[in-house]
């Protein structure tokens, strides 16, 4: 493991409300580092019950967290994870079809603990659809004027200008850290409510040139509750 220590950030939604997040529906991922509690976004249906379905069947349960990148972000959802052998370049493979876009953005944005979906790239995939199964939750790094400042060139290079980082943005940034670059690209459909000091262990673990942890990390079982 990295012989970095971050801070836990107490995470704290910062635009959406806690009622809001009382009406939504809860996925408990219990991994094999420690418990991850998410609620999933209204406004991405889509997303949600898909990721609902799949976790009501079990599709979830004995995948890895296949890649992990310090500073960004965990994934998992590849069912060729399962049993895989050390070492095997996973991150190709999902289940059912692709899942229409549903960027609300800037309403949900990657700010840190948020979940979100997997995706081709855009030059094969311009429609922006999400992974049938693969998905993300984000760490990122608190940001400054200035790195948020190059992250908006980056933006505009991407988006043609469409995407643009608000005030009420910047601030969530400042303070909690996230992944600004992917705003306005790949769907944001969740949050993690309890259990991002796991995402911090897991995110910090020592990984090979694929980004796939040494020693794996396993998502057990994933349920909804109920």
């Amino acid at each position: 493991m990295r012989n970095i220590v971050l801070p836990i950030l107490l995470f704290v939604a910062t635009m959406v409300s806690a009622q809001d997040i009382d009406e939504r529906k809860k996925v408990v991922l219990e991994t094999d580092m420690g418990t991850i509690k998410v609620a999933l976004y209204n406004e991405t249906p889509l997303h949600r019950d898909n990721f609902l379905k799949l976790t009501r069947e079990g599709a979830y349960d004995g995948m890895l967290f296949h890649r992990v990148i310090f500073n960004f972000m965990i994934q998992t959802g590849d069912p060729e994870s399962k049993n895989a052998e050390p070492g095997k370049l996973l991150g190709e493979s999902s289940i059912g079809e692709k899942i229409p876009a549903e960027i609300v953005y800037p309403k949900l944005f990657h700010r840190r603990g948020c979940l979100a979906a997997a995706r081709s790239d855009d030059n094969v995939n311009p429609e922006r659809k999400s992974s049938g199964s693969q998905f993300y939750i984000v760490w990122g790094k608190p940001m400054n004027d200035a790195m948020l400042d190059d992250v908006q060139e980056r933006l505009d290079q991407n988006t043609g200008g469409t995407v643009k980082l608000t005030p009420e943005l910047r601030d969530a940034y400042y303070k909690y850290g996230g992944t600004p670059h992917l705003d306005g690209q790949y769907t944001v459909f969740g949050e993690v409510v309890e259990g991002l000091n796991i995402v911090n262990k897991i995110q910090i673990v020592d990984v090979d040139d694929n980004y796939r942890p040494i020693n794996d990390v396993k998502l057990i079982r994933a349920y909804v509750e109920e």
